[in-house]
């Protein structure tokens, strides 16, 4: 039998493209930053939040600021840049981080979007729902994942919970109200650096204050909850407790949103004694109330007392490591769900909410989200 050399060529070059794919999937993703002065710019430098992925590069516009890092984690100079282009030209990332000041979100996506490299941007997505149309356009245009981060999804019992509110047979029955604290003593009260809180305390780069800063973790945890369902309603009331801090935004903001058949009470604050990230979920037939990102309070239909759960990342399947997440998705093997934490879809929503709290608070009134041309109409 002659020997069919097309075939065997063929044969070798389907097992080379194999290889190579392989060897891609395990490369570690580049990654990019572009912005170091978000108090949570530090996460990609601790040894905890390492993983299958490099940073080439970092962009940031503020001297001090790189003096700081380079002296703090022995950075070599090599590793920044001051031209941003020049360096997404000359790397080509992977990825990029957008921790800089929300307002300069959309630069990031402009910058990043033609260029087919993947943005995941610190919470929330935008504040301005003109800023979050164009970026949604960009990302879909130019077929790049855009992601959110914030650190609430890595709590397992953010997981928890929301198993327990789509599996119709884990006791907990249809959602009715969701109840949500988060915040601190205030971003000058706890030491944040200058940088990060002349930003954090600028409307026109943060868009309000405490409203956006900790409103965000319950507008994105609760668009999950309900699978993406577009509120009927927004309410908001802010207060400033501490004018001679922050003359210029919030403080304190309580946020209603109104569904159908659900409620979702957001309490923000640059105020509370204690640091909180906890929240109260109830249903028909019972509630959770996630203490912190472990301890879980349960009580169901027929129980006498509540029972407290401990949470691991192992109970949960929860990926504690937001880098990691982005570089899953870059390399496609994980794949977000509908309305995940992470995902653009939820986080348009998140801006929608955000965007009709700050003009409840300013004008006193109800915002039916309908009639203000939703995203998702």
């Amino acid at each position: 039998m002659p020997i069919n050399y097309r075939w065997i060529f063929f044969i070798l070059l389907f097992f080379d493209y194999q290889a190579t794919a392989k060897d891609q999937k395990d490369m570690p993703v580049r990654l990019v930053m572009i912005g170091l002065s978000h108090g949570h710019s530090h996460w990609i430098f601790q040894e905890e939040y390492q993983g299958n992925f490099e940073l080439v590069g970092i962009h940031e516009p503020n001297a001090g600021l790189i003096h700081q890092f380079k002296e703090r984690y022995k950075l070599d100079d090599a590793l920044f840049f001051p031209d941003l282009d020049k360096m997404l030209d000359e790397l080509q990332p992977d990825g990029a981080l957008a921790f800089g000041p929300i307002s300069e979100h959309l630069n990031v996506v402009r910058a990043c979007a033609p260029r087919g490299i993947h943005v995941m941007v610190e919470k929330p997505l935008a504040f301005s729902l003109d800023h979050a149309k164009e970026m949604e356009q960009l990302a879909k245009l130019h077929q790049i994942h855009l992601l959110t981060n914030y650190e609430t999804s890595w709590y397992p019992t953010t997981d928890a919970i929301s198993n327990y509110v789509k599996n119709s047979e884990a006791g907990l029955g249809p959602l009715r109200k969701a109840v949500f604290h988060h915040g601190h003593k205030g971003p000058k009260e706890i030491g944040v650096g200058p940088e990060f809180l002349e930003w954090l305390t600028d409307p026109e780069k943060n868009g309000a204050g405490a409203l956006i800063d900790f409103g965000c973790y319950g507008a994105n945890i609760m668009t999950t909850l309900m699978q993406g369902e577009i509120p009927v309603s927004v309410m908001a009331i802010t207060q400033t407790y501490k004018p001679e801090v922050y003359p210029l935004v919030d403080d304190e903001a309580t946020i209603l949103v109104e569904y159908k058949e659900a409620q979702a009470i957001i309490q923000a604050s640059w105020n509370w004694p204690f640091d909180r990230k906890d929240m109260e979920v109830y249903g028909t037939k019972g509630y959770c109330i996630a203490l912190d990102k472990q301890k879980l309070k349960t009580r169901f239909e027929g129980e006498h007392r509540e029972t407290l759960n401990l949470i691991n990342i192992e109970d949960t399947g929860t990926q504690s490591n937001p880098f990691e997440v982005f570089g899953s998705v870059i390399q496609g093997s994980v794949v977000m769900s509908e309305f995940g934490l992470y995902t653009l879809e939820n986080n348009l929503l998140v801006v929608e909410i955000l965007s009709a709290a700050i003009e409840s608070a300013k004008s006193g009134k109800r915002i039916y989200l309908k009639e203000k041309n939703s995203i998702y109409e």
